[in-house]
């Protein structure tokens, strides 16, 4: 049983990252942490990618 929990986002015209307080939250949406761990060169390269996909914004990820 495979689920895509990306699916509708194509269908809309919101972006992925709002720089709306992250402690808000969508009522149809739950609110999830995301924690990235390793070196400092594999979190930052992971963090660029991120961003590259419209995930967050740089300045959104705490050191």
């Amino acid at each position: 049983m495979t689920k895509s929990f990306l699916a509708d986002t194509c269908q809309t015209s919101t972006p992925l990252a709002s720089t709306n307080d992250s402690t808000q939250a969508t009522p149809d949406r739950e609110s999830v942490k995301v924690v990235i761990y390793g070196s400092k060169k594999g979190v930052n390269n992971t963090i660029l990618t991120l961003y590259k996909l419209g995930f967050a914004q740089v300045n959104e990820w705490s050191p």
